[in-house]
């Protein structure tokens, strides 16, 4: 089978390619291949500025529910009919990591579409899944690109992903490859074997505080809310705001958005939820004993109380958002807990409010 470069200035001569719109001006696309009668854009596997900008406004939540890549087939280097086929979720972040660790190798990348949702996620979602792969692998025509029958799947997604059922149906062989794109090189190189290393999944210090950002300005919006709310308070006179006002609730927001992933493996037990609820009770502790409060009055009674079911609620529930991201919790796992974890601190939170606002009225 005869592949041949297209010039990127030259009109396509065949138009639109069957196998999938490219983008024409996507700036990682550096060339096209024509492939039976289509084209399939072939990638860059170096990252400009443009990437590393994109990559650091979704750690920001900037526009992250639309950093995507077309589905479909790409290729890196001189891709051959018998060059291996790497699959990748649309996710940007996802497929740039991919294709950067392929410098030197010919390779052809199936982009299935997991709605520019992560490897990860996508696989506990359902979307980087059999189906989804059964049905790129067909529109794509890779049975008529590749003269082998073989796919490379990462292992973060084995979870959605059923090998005998690929194989029943599209007639390719799944192959789970590393956990980090960093080893695909010697993998491919050493027949698709991984070593005991490349098969462990990490989740250290630096994987856990990227992901904080995110949270925090998940945070910022129902704050930025409640600022405006006391400010309109202030002004009309009815409250007094005070930073000895404000402070304990941004210490539990802190606790449960870059405390949590900081200190995760340290704190005991295994629920993410009741991790967050023990960072957050110690929070309210150091609050209430660096207040000071006088214990024989109904008043200080009711504040420490207050904060003992608000305080904690908020780290708890911050901590559970990280179950979704993280590789310590499973689907399953992560529906479970939340059944238990979310009534509790609905509760607490509202006897926290309660007790709160009648301490408010008693001296």
């Amino acid at each position: 089978m005869a592949f041949q470069k297209i010039d990127m200035q030259a009109p396509a001569c065949c138009g639109p390619s069957p196998m999938q719109n490219t983008i024409a001006d996507a700036h990682f696309i550096t060339g096209r291949l024509a492939v039976n009668g289509g084209e399939v854009p072939l990638v860059s596997t170096r990252l400009n500025w443009r990437d590393h900008w994109g990559t650091w406004k979704v750690r920001w939540d900037i526009n992250r529910m639309n950093y995507q890549v077309q589905p479909g087939l790409y290729g890196v280097g001189n891709p051959k009919a018998d060059s291996p086929v790497l699959v990748s979720a649309n996710y940007k972040m996802s497929f740039d990591y991919l294709r950067r660790e392929l410098g030197g190798i010919d390779a052809w990348i199936l982009v299935i579409d997991t709605k520019g949702v992560n490897v990860w996620c996508a696989a506990g979602k359902g979307t980087f899944g059999t189906e989804e792969i059964v049905n790129r692998i067909a529109q794509v025509n890779l049975a008529g690109i590749v003269n082998h029958k073989t796919i490379i799947v990462p292992q973060l997604g084995a979870p959605g992903v059923s090998a005998h059922q690929v194989k029943g149906r599209s007639g390719f062989r799944v192959v789970y490859g590393p956990v980090r794109a960093a080893d695909l090189p010697v993998f491919i190189k050493s027949g698709m074997k991984a070593t005991p290393a490349m098969r462990k999944v990490n989740f250290n210090l630096i994987d856990r505080l990227v992901l904080a950002p995110v949270e925090v300005v998940g945070v910022i919006r129902p704050m930025s809310i409640a600022a405006l709310i006391l400010l309109t308070l202030q002004v009309a006179g009815l409250m007094t705001v005070s930073w000895a006002m404000v402070y304990p609730y941004l210490g539990a927001i802190v606790a449960g958005t870059v405390g949590f992933p900081l200190l995760l493996p340290i704190i005991p037990g295994r629920s993410f939820a009741w991790k967050g609820w023990l960072l957050g009770a110690l929070w309210a502790l150091s609050v209430i004993w660096f207040k000071g409060w006088q214990w024989d009055t109904w008043h200080s009674i009711l504040q420490a109380l207050g904060y003992l079911g608000i305080l904690p609620a908020i780290s708890a529930y911050l901590a559970l958002n990280f179950t979704g991201a993280s590789t310590y919790t499973s689907l399953s796992g992560v529906q479970k807990e939340m059944k238990t974890a979310l009534p509790a601190m609905a509760i607490v939170l509202c006897v926290g409010i309660a007790a709160l606002g009648v301490g408010f009225f008693v001296k």
